[in-house]
């Protein structure tokens, strides 16, 4: 069971005390001690800076270098280093920390859907009709229409007609006759559209379902619109055809401004580092150059999206750790899909849907393409991180991992299961036994609480649905994040679920499965850094380390839950450098 509130909300307190703030200075490395003499570039004082260091946890006031942290204690240390080119920030009691690591994300697809059409905050369906019945109005004819985010669960009422609570495509295509319509579902896992995107598909009723998705029907046959998983793929490649037709400065330029969005959102809510789990080559070539530029907003933590046959001969080409002075890692295989989401019913799982009994979701990725996969990262040392939602696939990824191994273990190579929201009990052990790191997004506990029992059941929910407590105190490494453009990029939401299971009614959602607000930090700060090694450069604010810092307005260790979710960045700093500034003073 969690601790009572009071008890949990300064977790932090206990290991300072008994340290002290005397021995803190020490540490803080004052003037003439190696490595912080002379003045510093950067220093922060008057606030609260909790380092994420159990040798040393908090200070006052920080100083660095250059792009280092050179110094951590009292404000009156710390002034010391202050010189005439010496940039003072007083942060007036606002809260200091490691910079806030996204761990889970899709970076220039985030940018992407940026410039679509918001479909997030629709309440019916009828308000996505009407939102594209205007754009088409003002498309050319043949242009495609995009939008992203929906959810049939979050709407207040379920579509007229329906099938299996989906719309169908009917109303949808009599508004967009000219224009192929593509509404991504929020999970990315699922799309709808209409009949003139179907036709340059070439998707018709006789189209068979791949092994990997679904088309959802009619009781007589018809395709809906609904396109679950791989059933995608053909109209996801007539969209990809239709845009690789523009001229090839179009497309990069399009792609650099989806960087610059992406960027800018990241860092104005305190993201000082994104790991992205899956992008082809032709992006990581574009972001390479970027870095060499030096017009990478954040430093970036590539995992390399193709298939085991495209891979083939060209890893070494593209590994490549601290790049472009420390802003792009390419070293992991991922996100390769081994099954589908959980809100359109594609998480892989044990048993059937309770709300859907003739599905258990699917295994969308060849488990042959991971297992080849597997072996080329042996070969070339690099880090796997696939997607495994539902319990079936968390299980097969365990099996599969232990034997691309072999008797030689893998604990040391930090492979990874992205999202692992659904977990046998007999399963969970094996994170801490393996080594395999769990890469989830606290938010999902809260964004997709009101409907997971409808789909899992109450008791497997409880059992095994969302255990992120269980998951830490099984020993194991856990990360957090946010996964844009799934969620909104905003860390003090997922803070906020991952210690309260809160959601939109007041309910709470497993409240025996919140984290402590300490154990949330570090998932997010020490935690994300040890999923990408980098836990010798990023997730604490220790000297050496580099100056990646965000500034909170609220102290979220402190302050009372229901004020956590209203906490802003003040100040975003990459290398020791302010790239973000609230109010942009």
């Amino acid at each position: 069971m969690p601790m009572p509130q009071h008890a949990r909300r300064n977790t932090l307190l206990p290991a300072m005390a008994v340290l002290g703030f005397a021995t803190l200075l020490a540490w803080g490395c004052a003037p003439g001690d190696d490595g912080a003499s002379g003045a510093a570039d950067l220093v922060l004082v008057n606030g609260r800076v909790v380092t994420m260091d159990p040798e040393l946890p908090e200070g006052t006031a920080l100083a660095s270098r250059g792009d280092r942290i050179v110094a951590v204690g009292s404000d009156a240390d710390i002034e010391a280093l202050i010189g005439p080119g010496t940039r003072v920030i007083d942060l007036e009691g606002q809260l200091a920390i490691p910079g806030l690591i996204e761990g889970h994300g899709h970076f220039v697809r985030f940018g992407m859907v940026l410039t679509q059409l918001d479909l997030t905050q629709a309440r019916t369906w009828d308000d996505i009709v009407d939102l594209v019945e205007v754009t088409a109005r003002e498309a050319e004819p043949g242009t495609w229409i995009e939008g992203w985010g929906w959810h049939q669960d979050r709407w207040d009422e379920p579509p007229t007609p329906s099938v299996e609570g989906l719309p169908t495509l009917a109303r949808l295509s009599e508004v967009s006759p000219d224009n192929p319509v593509f509404l991504a579902h929020t999970s990315g896992h699922g799309v709808f559209v209409n009949a003139r995107a179907l036709q340059e598909a070439g998707l018709t009723r006789d189209t068979a379902d791949p092994p990997g998705g679904e088309m959802v029907r009619t009781a007589a046959g018809e395709l809906t619109g609904m396109l679950r998983e791989d059933s995608a793929t053909p109209v996801r490649e007539a969209l990809a055809d239709y845009k690789a037709q523009r001229p090839a400065d179009v497309i990069e330029n399009e792609m650099r401004e989806q960087v610059r969005l992406a960027g800018e959102e990241a860092l104005a809510n305190g993201i000082t580092s994104f790991q992205d789990m899956g992008s082809p080559f032709e992006v990581i070539d574009l972001l390479k150059t970027m870095a060499e530029e030096g017009n990478l907003p954040v430093r970036l933590y590539m995992a390399i999206q193709e298939s085991a046959e495209d891979l083939e001969g060209r890893l070494d080409e593209y590994r490549m750790v601290g790049y472009g002075n420390g802003f792009l890692t390419v070293r992991t295989i991922g996100e390769k899909v081994l099954d589908g989401a959980l809100g359109t019913h594609g998480g892989w799982l044990l048993e059937p849907y309770t709300d859907l009994p003739r599905s258990v979701g699917f295994n969308v990725t060849p488990i042959a393409d991971i297992v080849r996969s597997a072996q080329l990262a042996i070969e070339h040392d690099y880090q796997m991180a696939i997607q495994g939602i539902g319990d079936r696939a968390v299980r097969e990824l365990f099996d599969l991992y232990e034997e691309a191994w072999g008797p030689e273990g893998g604990t040391e190579r930090r492979w990874r299961i992205e999202h692992a929201q659904v977990v046998h009990p007999d399963d969970l052990p094996r994170f801490a036994q393996l080594g395999v790191i769990p890469s989830i997004q606290g938010i999902f506990a809260c964004s997709d609480g009101p409907w997971v029992v409808d789909r899992l059941g109450e008791e497997r929910t409880r059992e095994r649905g969302y255990v992120f407590r269980s998951m830490i105190e099984s020993g194991a490494v856990v990360t957090n994040g946010t996964d844009p453009p799934v969620e909104k990029i905003d860390p003090m939401a997922s803070f906020h679920c991952s210690v309260t299971r809160q959601l939109a009614d007041g309910s709470i959602f497993m409240e025996e499965q919140t984290m402590t607000r300490e154990q949330a930090l570090r998932a997010y700060t020490w935690g994300n850094a040890y999923a990408a090694f980098e836990e010798d450069i990023k997730g604490t604010l220790t000297p050496g380390k580099l100056a990646d810092i965000t500034v909170l307005s609220q102290d979220i260790l402190t302050v009372p839950e229901d004020e956590i979710r209203s906490t802003r960045a003040s100040y975003t700093i990459v290398g020791g450098e302010v790239r973000y500034q609230a109010g942009g003073r």
